[in-house]
């Protein structure tokens, strides 16, 4: 079974504000990113799931078709820089994305 990873071209998190967080996947292949958006592989649930973080805290969820990209935006529970960031940039983020397993029957 392969993982987010393998599949998408870039996964990447940087800050979207002081107050979130901004995901973003990639794929230079237009038929496996439609792919990844039927089965629902990315979505608000499993977001929540992977960042242990309230579905509320999500503020955006967008398919990018033109650009074969998704972006989910949300919440950090501290704010960029205050004490206890331990990322102020918001760079670290992305890798329980990439560790999503994507199951072989998505791939075809």
């Amino acid at each position: 079974m392969k993982t987010l990873y393998d599949i998408a071209k870039v996964i990447r998190s940087k800050n979207a504000g002081p107050f979130s967080i901004t995901l973003d996947v990639l794929f230079d292949n237009p038929e496996t990113y439609r792919r990844v958006k039927e089965s629902n592989l990315v979505s608000k649930a499993r977001i929540a799931q992977l960042y242990q973080i309230p579905e509320e805290s999500i503020t955006e969820m967008v398919y990018f078709d033109q650009a074969c990209g998704i972006k989910v935006t949300y919440d950090r529970p501290i704010s960029s820089g205050t004490i206890g960031d331990r990322d102020v940039y918001g760079a670290q983020q992305h890798a329980p994305l990439m560790l999503l397993p994507v199951d072989d029957a998505i791939l075809g």
